[in-house]
C-alpha cells in the first residue's frame, strides 16, 4: 500500500471512530445502555453499505443501456417502415405511370391494319392518273389525319430502310446479296413497325442485305 493510500484510510478509521463515539454520546445522553461497535465493524458497515450502491448503479446502469438498445431497435424499425413506405409509394407511382402509357396499346393495334391498308392503297394506285387524283389526295389525307392522331398519343412508326438491322425492333424476312450496301442493312421494309411510348408494339417486318459468295 503507497503512503497516499495509508493516509486516506487513516482519515477515513479516524472519521469512522469520531462517528462511533458521537453516537455512544447521544446514547448516554439519552439514558439508553450505548451498543460497543468497533471500527472495525463500523467499517464493515461502510464497505457493505458502499458494495451495495455500487451493486445499484451497476444495475441501474444495464437498465438505461437495455432502454437505450430498445429505443435505438425502435427508430431503425421506423427507418425500415419509412423506406418500404416510400418504396411501396414509387411503385405504385410507376404502375400509375405504366398504365397510363400503355393503356392504349390493344387499341393502337387494332388501329395498325387500318393504317396498313390505306399505305397499300396508295403503293397500288397509279400516282398519274388524273381521272382518281382526288381519290388519291383524300387516301393521303385521310392517311396523314390517322398517323397525327396517333401520334399524339405516343405512337411512333418504325420505318428503318437503310439503317442496320435492329433485332430487338426489326423481324427479318429475308436476306438479299447486295454490292451497294454493308452486310446487315436493311434493304427494304416489307411492314411498318411501331412504339408506343417507347415500347415496341409490332417489329418492322424488313430485308436484309447481305454480301455477295
Amino acid at each position: 500500500m503507497s503512503s497516499e493510500q495509508s493516509k486516506n484510510q487513516t482519515e477515513q478509521n479516524v472519521e469512522t471512530a469520531e462517528s462511533v463515539e458521537q453516537a455512544a454520546q447521544a446514547q448516554e445522553q439519552a439514558g439508553v445502555e450505548p451498543e460497543v461497535i468497533t471500527a472495525e465493524e463500523a467499517a464493515e458497515m461502510d464497505n457493505a453499505e458502499l458494495a451495495s450502491a455500487h451493486a445499484r448503479i451497476s444495475e441501474l446502469e444495464s437498465q438505461l443501456e437495455a432502454a437505450n438498445q430498445k429505443v435505438q431497435d425502435q427508430k431503425d424499425s421506423v427507418v425500415r417502415a419509412q423506406a418500404e413506405v416510400e418504396n411501396i409509394r414509387r411503385r405504385s407511382a410507376q404502375d400509375v405511370e405504366k398504365a397510363h402509357k400503355f393503356a392504349l396499346e390493344k387499341f393502337v393495334n387494332e388501329l395498325l391494319p387500318v393504317i396498313d391498308n390505306l399505305e397499300r392503297a396508295l403503293g397500288a394506285v397509279d400516282q398519274e392518273n388524273e381521272t382518281i387524283k382526288p381519290m388519291i389526295e383524300g387516301v393521303e389525307l385521310t392517311l396523314k389525319s390517322f398517323l397525327s392522331v396517333v401520334e399524339k398519343f405516343g405512337v411512333q412508326e418504325v420505318n428503318p430502310e437503310g439503317q442496320p438491322f435492329d433485332p430487338a425492333k426489326h423481324q427479318a424476312m429475308g436476306m438479299q446479296e447486295s454490292e451497294e450496301v454493308a452486310p446487315n442493312t436493311v434493304l427494304a421494309v416489307m411492314q411498318k413497325g411501331y412504339e408506343l411510348n417507347g415500347r415496341l408494339i409490332r417489329p418492322a417486318m424488313v430485308m436484309i442485305a447481305k454480301a455477295k459468295a
